[in-house]
């Protein structure tokens, strides 16, 4: 097979998983079909999404580990930078690492909609979804959980727990309507693009686990 076949096909494929995330994060996976994904894409042949993954779940777990390993990195690079540096764990630097990995993935549109499309699909699939992670491409959360449980040594487990999933809702719903709102409006927004926003979600974050 030459080179320029194999480069058609991987701009064909990544185009259909960049329409496919967009589709998924408006209406969640079962919401679309391969069908729409193909036409959607520009796609004459209406088995294009069979033909680069080999199934709408093939697709589906490649656009999940995309953004997942993406985030993963920068969660752990965040988690092990303070412990070079030796920095004692707090609330808010650990709260940070969750944050800001899930903010800025470089080049917007290899994972844009990411966000929105991950909390859907977590709501709806959400044992499909840490299948998915092969109990590898979420170390860095975790590891931030069993700080943040550190941090929290005098609070009845239930209630660390309790804490710990409203921390992780509210994270992703908060993600996913910052996203959405930038990618259909101005990444100008007066509030989502201002500097402190960012920062008043961590300070949200950290009263909730403090409280």
């Amino acid at each position: 097979m030459s080179r320029l076949v194999v480069r058609e096909r991987s701009a064909s494929a990544n185009h259909i998983k960049q329409v496919a995330r967009q589709l998924f994060a408006e209406r969640g996976v079962d919401g679309v079909t391969v069908r729409e994904i193909a036409e959607a894409a520009g796609q004459k042949n209406h088995a294009a999404v069979a033909y680069y993954f080999g199934s709408k779940e093939a697709l589906v777990r490649e656009l999940i580990l995309d953004g997942a390993k993406l985030i993963d990195e920068k969660r752990n690079g965040m988690i092990d930078d303070l412990e070079h540096r030796n920095v004692p764990f707090t609330l808010k630097n650990i709260v940070e690492a969750l944050v800001y990995p899930s903010v800025d993935f470089g080049d917007p549109d290899d994972v844009s909609g990411y966000n929105r499309f991950i909390f859907l699909l977590g709501m709806t699939h959400r044992e499909f979804f840490l299948d998915s992670l092969e109990n590898r491409w979420n170390s860095g959360y975790i590891r931030c959980l069993d700080h943040l449980r550190t941090l929290m040594p005098d609070m009845p487990e239930l209630r660390k727990t309790q804490k710990l999933v409203f921390l992780g809702c509210y994270l992703g719903s908060v993600m996913s309507a910052r996203e959405s709102i930038l990618e259909n409006t101005s990444r100008d927004h007066p509030v989502w693009t201002h500097p402190s926003t960012l920062g008043h979600l961590v300070d949200t974050m950290v009263a909730l686990l403090d409280s």
